[in-house]
């Protein structure tokens, strides 16, 4: 295993499961979200003031499902301004490759391959209902042994140039688990943390 640090790679030949027909070479980025909600959330990007910014939140639980999988490699999927791959990267006794994909951030936006943990935290509810059967497929076709999810079940202060709250896609915390298990996940619980808010988010550990 490697150092942790962004940017690390993996043989394009070791390609990850097919899920549903679709493998890494298949998935095109259109897939995932739409040219024009693409290019709203750029624009929310480049001027963050807090949005995409606290990845960080979840790092000790990130690492506590490192252990628990024995993952060798993450990949913060939606990872906005790095904010995890950051916290993570100053342990320095952690040996995993650390990897980093966000379609609306520079230098991010390359479609990844697998990673043994994918972290999808605050990322979902922005997810376009049309494209999330799809997005879904993906997280669950890069991942080789889990998903953290957290998914806000709330409004956020945040609004899209067009007007919409920033949270698009709005579901509670019962319907959460039922879609990640009609996507082909199981859905076991996570890690007890003093950072979850059950009245305002779901969060699942979600296996392939």
């Amino acid at each position: 295993m490697s150092e942790c640090g962004p940017g690390m790679t993996v043989p394009l030949s070791a390609l990850p499961r097919i899920v549903e027909g679709h493998s890494y070479a298949t998935f095109k980025p259109g897939m995932l979200i739409s040219a024009s909600y693409l290019a709203m959330q750029r624009e929310l990007h480049a001027d963050p003031r807090g949005y995409g910014t606290r990845g960080h939140k979840w790092a000790h639980v990130v690492r506590e499902l490192i252990a628990q999988y024995d993952a060798s490699s993450v990949l913060d999927y939606g990872c906005g301004q790095g904010a995890l791959v950051r916290e993570l990267s100053v342990d320095k006794s952690c040996h995993v490759s650390l990897r980093e994909y966000d379609p609306a951030v520079g230098g991010k936006t390359h479609l990844p391959v697998f990673a043994d943990l994918v972290v999808c935290t605050d990322v979902l509810e922005h997810i376009e209902l049309d494209r999330l059967d799809t997005v879904l497929r993906h997280l669950r076709m890069l991942a080789r042994k889990a998903v953290f999810a957290v998914v806000s079940t709330v409004e956020t202060a945040k609004t899209l140039p067009d007007g919409r709250n920033a949270h698009i896609l709005l579901q509670d915390a019962t319907w959460w688990p039922s879609k990640m298990a009609e996507a082909g996940f199981t859905v076991r619980p996570a890690p007890e943390s003093a950072r979850k808010k059950p009245e305002k988010e779901w969060i699942g550990v979600l296996l392939p």
